[in-house]
């Protein structure tokens, strides 16, 4: 029962990572072994120097969408799942409301927000903000915050931002709902008892009671914001102030350019800047169970 299981993850995760590190240290266009030649840290010299304004903006984007992923989605899932858990009429229909997007793949989201909110002349967005005429929401590469000449936030990115936290909000609601339902009443009870306010009880007692929940949603949040990919890559594919770290481990292992040595130095980056986090989770997960 654990063998076929244990193999796959092996056969599926452990070994391509191990392959994708070791590729990193090597130069190969992926079609003859007999090509593929030991460069050493060439590749990672030249992420950090040649092609460092790829890998810089890149790491702008996935850090930034880390922030925001943590201010606003996490704390608005947060909001309305404590309104949620006063049993308000209607609370089923409302989790099905903002647990739907969830459901849906970033893929599916970047071609919904692409067409019906963030086309030019007849989106949803562009009818509220146009005024009256088109609006380019996907295409405006200005930055809307810089950092020197060459980095900044464009505004494309601040749009794909918005999309991202529609979907986010909702899971991070249903965990956090989860987490209120099993915190045990007689904690609030006695709180109140003791003269403490609505915001004093979930300050001290509710949300002290939510740290296995909170370690879980901070990790998977890490995680969402570095392993982005798909909205951006639906959109256009990642290009044009919406660069990410993932968009360009594909675009260099599976797209024209052929490098994947080059690719697997970003992904191994990438891979060495979640360990982390995953750790992190993992150790919480194994606690819980052996409580």
């Amino acid at each position: 029962m654990a063998g076929i299981p244990t193999i796959l993850h092996v056969t599926l995760i452990w070994i391509p990572t191990i392959v994708s590190i070791f590729l990193s240290f090597t130069s190969w266009r992926g079609i003859r072994f007999s090509e593929l030649k030991w460069v050493g840290l060439k590749n990672y010299h030249q992420i950090f120097t040649v092609f460092q304004k790829n890998f810089y903006q890149a790491l702008i984007n996935n850090t930034v969408l880390l922030v925001f992923l943590f201010i606003f989605p996490t704390v608005l899932g947060m909001f309305i799942a404590i309104l949620l858990d006063k049993d308000i009429r209607g609370t089923r229909f409302f989790q099905s409301v903002y647990y739907t997007p969830v459901v849906l793949s970033l893929a599916v989201v970047g071609f919904m927000w692409q067409s019906v909110i963030y086309s030019p002349a007849n989106g949803l967005a562009t009818q509220i903000f146009g005024h009256g005429g088109e609006i380019n929401w996907l295409g405006n590469q200005s930055f809307l915050v810089s950092f020197g000449e060459n980095y900044g936030i464009s505004k494309n990115f601040v749009a794909i931002l918005v999309a991202i936290a529609w979907r986010h909000t909702g899971y991070i609601m249903v965990l956090y709902l989860a987490g209120l339902k099993s915190v045990d009443n007689s904690l609030r009870e006695a709180a109140r008892l003791d003269g403490s306010n609505e915001w004093q009880t979930f300050r001290h007692v509710v949300f002290p009671s939510l740290k296995p929940i909170n370690v879980i949603i901070a990790v998977v949040t890490v995680i969402e914001a570095l392993r982005a990919f798909d909205i951006v890559y639906a959109i256009n594919h990642g290009l044009n102030g919406l660069e990410l770290l993932s968009v360009l481990v594909t675009a260099n292992i599976v797209g024209e350019a052929s490098r994947i040595g080059f690719g697997s130095a970003i992904a191994v980056i990438l891979l060495t800047t979640s360990i982390g986090f995953v750790i992190a989770y993992l150790t919480q997960i194994v606690r819980e169970d052996l409580q």
